[in-house]
């Protein structure tokens, strides 16, 4: 019983992941379920026995993202407490989800007037709970800094670091690893100036 759960559960990571990917390359509309099922080797019908349609799971995966996002957030913080690495470490999961994720990005810019509405502000509530993470420790990091200064910082390094689908294909950047440390260096500078 259980191994079926996880087969179901990675079979649904599955196609969200396609899904994420199809949605960002040819737009929501664009997208069929007969596309999603051929990309994971099931009929389009046969999506409807993970997900009620293609609104569940762009929904799925805007809310999903985001509610991660922010317990990651929170985990790193916690295990950073008291090290002073709580804002470096912020940065490093943040990249690698610029990185890992950038169809995310692109769905998350393009389709979330697409999403109901209380589904929408789910997303809103759940970015404005990982912004205030996020200026909580760069205030720590910064204390001189003013809570605005600080927030707009916050969202001048999302910028920067959401900047990834625009970088170029995949294999246009220097590699991954080069690619992670130019933009934690970018974020890191960027905070800095607050300083």
């Amino acid at each position: 019983m259980q191994q079926s759960t996880r087969a179901g559960a990675s079979r649904r990571e599955q196609i969200l992941k396609e899904a994420a990917q199809l949605f960002a390359e040819r737009g929501f509309h664009g997208v069929g379920v007969d596309e999603i099922g051929a990309a994971v080797g099931i009929s389009g019908p046969g999506l409807y026995r993970h997900f009620a349609g293609k609104d569940a799971m762009l929904a799925e995966l805007l809310v999903g993202i985001s509610g991660r996002l922010l317990a990651e957030g929170k985990r790193r913080v916690a295990e950073a407490a008291g090290s002073g690495e709580a804002l470096d470490s912020l940065v490093r999961g943040h990249t690698d989800f610029a990185l890992d994720d950038r169809p995310l990005i692109t769905l998350h810019d393009r389709e979330l007037d697409r999403l109901r509405e209380s589904d929408r502000k789910l997303v809103r509530q759940l970015q404005r709970q990982y912004v205030e993470l996020w200026v909580e420790v760069v205030r720590r990091e910064y204390p001189r800094a003013a809570e605005a200064e600080a927030r707009a910082a916050v969202h001048a390094v999302f910028g920067l670091l959401n900047s990834t689908p625009h970088l170029g294909r995949p294999g246009a950047l220097p590699g991954r690893a080069a690619t992670a440390a130019l933009l934690r260096r970018l974020a890191l500078g960027a905070f800095a100036a607050l300083g």
